[in-house]
């Protein structure tokens, strides 16, 4: 049986780690910046309607 990672998409360290409440807090206005299943930097781009965020691993997100 294989555990899958879960990553912070903000500060990109584990996600189950403590200490992530400035994250969480940051990430109602900002867009995230790592994927959470990979932990690659993410391209991202804010948009006036949102933003789009694309990992080369897993594709886009969008908010």
């Amino acid at each position: 049986m294989t555990t899958t990672q879960v990553w912070c998409d903000r500060c990109g360290e584990p996600a189950d780690a403590g200490g992530h409440s400035a994250c969480r807090a940051a990430r109602e206005l900002e867009p995230p910046r790592f994927c959470a299943g990979c932990r690659r930097r993410m391209k991202v781009q804010v948009l006036p309607v949102g933003w789009a965020a694309v990992c080369v691993e897993h594709g886009e997100l969008r908010g």
